[in-house]
């Protein structure tokens, strides 16, 4: 079949997981790449053997070659730049957190699903759903492994932004979409919908431990950081499953990341202790009737045909695998812009929750698009 002319937008995380990633893919061809200095879009194009270097989006979206636009810039960029490529009619591969907003997400999702709109299949990285061991994981819990659930506990800790020496930048601002709620929370969202379902409720508190950074433009002063580095949540699920949640970028030696769930039945264990990767070192144990916990073995029909040094293009190139088959198909699939106003929703109902110490009840998200439960994207 025909290859899918594709752009990278961003070129941090864009470079390192989402070019290789298309590169990689047997239906996708990067034919142009976007730095906001055209100078550097022009050296990384000549690098990598790509025709076309742009400075805007206008530029980007404008390339008749470009059928798809992956962005994966800083938060504060993701609307105005998602807009641009829907409104162009062109397909997108969205990075977490959707935007700023769960209002700016809900404006994205009407409008890839306008019908005034050119069909564009817009597609969220939400890589976890993609993991072998979380696939299993999944799997077990559909067939009932834990019975009931009685507690689910979820840790993700970190040393990423432990040294308080490292440079304030736009991760530090809170306005900017800075912070571990919108790093790591939303994939904990996403994921938590996923596996467990829609929450009832929940309560939120967010806290900057380190509270000012030195600025590189301004000889190295420390400069206010106003962004979360941790955050601690107790959630409400659907039939009342509670559900505990702790995320810090700031602790040395943290645990990693680990998902427990413990139900009337058994206990399912998944988890990673890496530092440096989050996607590889995963690892899943289970138990029944009370007898000891033993690792599950990951079927051979689950694990990746490839891996790379970087654990993340792995899942990302499986994630460019469902938004291929969706542009094919021309329709969205999970994940879909649905599922990233999802996870904003509940990002915004925790900054909620943590300004008003109260709990706070989550809304249908199908009341909160404004459509019908058949809509699926």
């Amino acid at each position: 079949m025909s290859k899918i002319g594709v752009a990278v937008v961003g070129t941090g995380f864009g470079q390192k997981v989402h070019l290789p990633g298309f590169q990689t893919h047997h239906r996708t061809e990067v034919v142009a790449v976007y730095h906001r200095n055209l100078d550097k879009a022009q050296a990384i194009a000549t690098a990598h053997n790509i025709p076309y270097a742009c400075n805007s989006i206008a530029d980007i979206v404008a390339i008749p070659q470009v059928a798809g636009v992956s962005i994966s810039t800083p938060p504060f960029l993701h609307f105005e730049m998602a807009k641009t490529v829907l409104e162009a009619g062109k397909h997108l591969l969205l990075e977490k957190p959707t935007a700023l907003t769960a209002n700016e997400a809900r404006e994205l999702y009407r409008l890839a699903n306008s019908e005034s709109q050119t069909q564009a299949i817009a597609t969220m990285d939400f890589e976890f759903r993609f993991i072998p061991a979380w696939q299993m994981l999944a799997e077990l819990l559909a067939a009932g492994y834990v019975g009931e659930k009685r507690l689910i506990k979820i840790d993700w800790l970190v040393s990423g932004r432990a040294d308080a020496t490292r440079p304030w930048n736009w991760y530090a601002q809170k306005e900017r979409g800075g912070g571990v709620l919108g790093a790591t929370g939303s994939h904990v969202f996403d994921y938590i919908s996923w596996l467990f379902g829609p929450v009832q409720r929940l309560s939120g508190q967010l806290i900057t431990g380190i509270s000012a950074r030195p600025d590189p433009n301004d000889s190295g002063n420390l400069k206010p950081v106003d962004a979360d580095d941790s955050c601690t949540l107790m959630l409400e699920l659907a039939g009342g499953t509670p559900c505990q949640v702790c995320l810090s970028s700031v602790t040395y030696q943290g645990r990693g990341h680990w998902v427990e769930i413990y139900g009337s039945k058994g206990t399912l264990v998944l988890g990673s202790d890496n530092q440096q990767d989050y996607v590889h070192g995963f690892r899943l144990w289970g138990s029944q009737a009370g007898e000891p916990l033993a690792e599950i073995k990951i079927p051979q029909r689950l694990e990746f045909p490839q891996v790379y040094p970087d654990g993340r293009i792995a899942p990302f190139v499986r994630v460019v695998d469902r938004w291929v088959e969706a542009i094919d198909a021309g329709k969205s699939l999970i994940p879909s812009l649905k599922e990233g106003v999802y996870s904003q929703l509940l990002m915004d109902l925790t900054q909620e929750s943590n300004a008003t110490g109260t709990w706070v009840d989550v809304p249908n998200l199908d009341k909160f698009l404004g459509v019908s439960s058949t809509v699926d994207s």
